[in-house]
């Protein structure tokens, strides 16, 4: 069980990216995901996820009504929309799979696995 993050680059600030999260081998709706990030020199942080429950969508204040995660089960691939992009959105993004449940909703990386490489994105000020 592989996933493979892309589409990450250079951008201006202010401007946007799509990510994609793809599977290697399996069908990711199967799963619930999570997106997360890591700074340089900071711990890595949930960015947007997956209810378990029914599916539906949440995300960390940060990135809250400037970031959208979407699906395409037809291409076994989930995106990352990433809008409004500010100099502190630098980070290296991964997604990941839950494999902890313990509650509806979980923004913490422990509760996910299966992390793949990640993709850069560098929002330039």
């Amino acid at each position: 069980v592989q996933l493979q993050a892309s589409g990450g680059g250079l951008v201006q600030s202010g401007g946007s990216l799509r990510l994609s999260c793809a599977a290697s081998g399996f069908r990711l709706d199967y799963y619930v995901i999570g997106w997360f990030r890591q700074a340089p020199g900071k711990e890595r942080e949930g960015v947007s996820f997956e209810r378990s429950s029914d599916g539906s969508i949440y995300y960390a204040d940060s990135v809250k009504g400037r970031f959208t995660m979407s699906r395409d089960n037809a291409k076994n691939t989930v995106y990352l929309q990433m809008n409004s992009l500010k100099p502190e959105d630098t980070a290296v993004y991964y997604c990941a799979i839950r494999i902890y449940y313990s509650d509806d909703e979980s923004q913490s990386p422990a509760d996910y696995g299966s992390w793949g490489k990640g993709t850069q994105v560098t929002v330039s000020s």
